[in-house]
């Protein structure tokens, strides 16, 4: 196994060998019986969380280096994972769709997500499952969200919401048969030399306000006021959705258009293939999609989407009996 990168410019890249992949479809396997198969159910992520330590050390080390030190880019690119690809059936194309029943795609998923936190969902969205399913829906092309297939613009993952994820992985099963669908993301670490002093000032203010995705519903709310940028003003975090949040001053609206400008140029984007897992640090990089076009013949783009809280306890108070699903 090898890890692969050019410092401060590309994302990195884990590429699993073929004898590590194998060994991570075995263990994946032995998850099935657990918990009658049900991978939302609290035995199954506990036995994926003991599954983790029977992972390959080098594909677990470089894992937590990313989970203590995101880099750059805040992203990584984990390729040549087993997702069991000639027993796939017909990708999805309902609205909602998730994956509950074991599968080697699931299982090495929720591995990963134990590895670097604890898996979370939130109830509004997917039905709060811990594995959804992010596939092209007929009559959903310019949706702003996971079952759209138009340009996604780019956002952190639920950012009107207190405990957003810290991580967001999404494991490609099935490309797009054009090759054209690219996963975009954009670091504020590598967007900040970009920006005027005025606009960091300005973002590190009160004055946005950001909606809950269309995912969530209608009725999900927003937030009240507050800033785009938090914490340390060396190395930020970032709460934006471009498509959701609203600044509520002319200064705040030029910063946020500056901001949008800083993260196209400085954007990354990979074509994931079969195997390929992005992992996303969702507290200091934004992701989005570019466009492409289904068929809805069931060969279409699939991707298997779980998010990672680094500290579940904080959320405690929003989860019923201290489980996996956020309100």
């Amino acid at each position: 196994m090898t890890v692969t990168s050019d410092p401060g410019t590309t994302t990195p890249v884990i590429s699993v060998d073929p004898a590590s992949a194998s060994r991570t479809a075995d263990t994946a396997r032995r998850l099935a019986p657990v918990a009658d198969g049900r991978v939302d159910d609290p035995r199954w992520v506990a036995a994926a969380r003991d599954a983790w330590s029977d992972l390959p050390s080098t594909l677990r080390r470089p894992l937590l280096d990313f989970r203590r030190a995101s880099g750059p880019t805040g992203s990584v690119l984990v390729r040549g994972l087993p997702v069991d690809e000639p027993a796939l059936p017909p990708t999805p194309s309902v609205k909602g769709s998730v994956q509950r029943g074991a599968s080697v795609p699931a299982a090495v998923l929720l591995m990963i997500a134990a590895g670097l936190g604890d898996p979370a969902a939130f109830r509004p969205e997917k039905s709060g499952a811990l594995v959804q399913d992010v596939v092209p829906v007929p009559g959903q092309e310019d949706f702003q969200g996971n079952a759209g297939s138009v340009l996604l613009t780019f956002h952190n993952e639920n950012a009107f919401h207190p405990h957003r994820p810290d991580f967001v992985m999404l494991l490609c099963l099935r490309a797009d048969h054009d090759r054209v669908a690219g996963l975009r993301t954009a670091c504020i670490r590598q967007a900040l030399p970009l920006l005027s002093e005025e606009s960091r000032e300005t973002l590190y203010r009160p004055e946005f306000v950001t909606s809950a995705p269309p995912s969530f519903g209608s009725g999900s709310g927003g937030t009240a006021p507050q800033p785009v940028l938090s914490g340390a003003p060396e190395d930020p975090d970032v709460r934006v959705d471009f498509a959701a949040t609203e600044p509520l001053t002319p200064r705040a609206a030029r910063a946020m258009a500056e901001l949008q400008a800083a993260f196209g140029e400085t954007a990354q984007t990979a074509l994931l293939e079969p195997g390929d897992l992005a992992i996303v640090d969702n507290r200091v990089t934004v992701h989005g999609r570019t466009a492409f076009t289904p068929r809805y013949d069931g060969r279409d783009r699939w991707l298997q989407r779980s998010f990672v809280l680094t500290d579940l306890r904080r959320s405690r108070g929003c989860r019923d009996a201290d489980g996996y699903v956020l309100d």
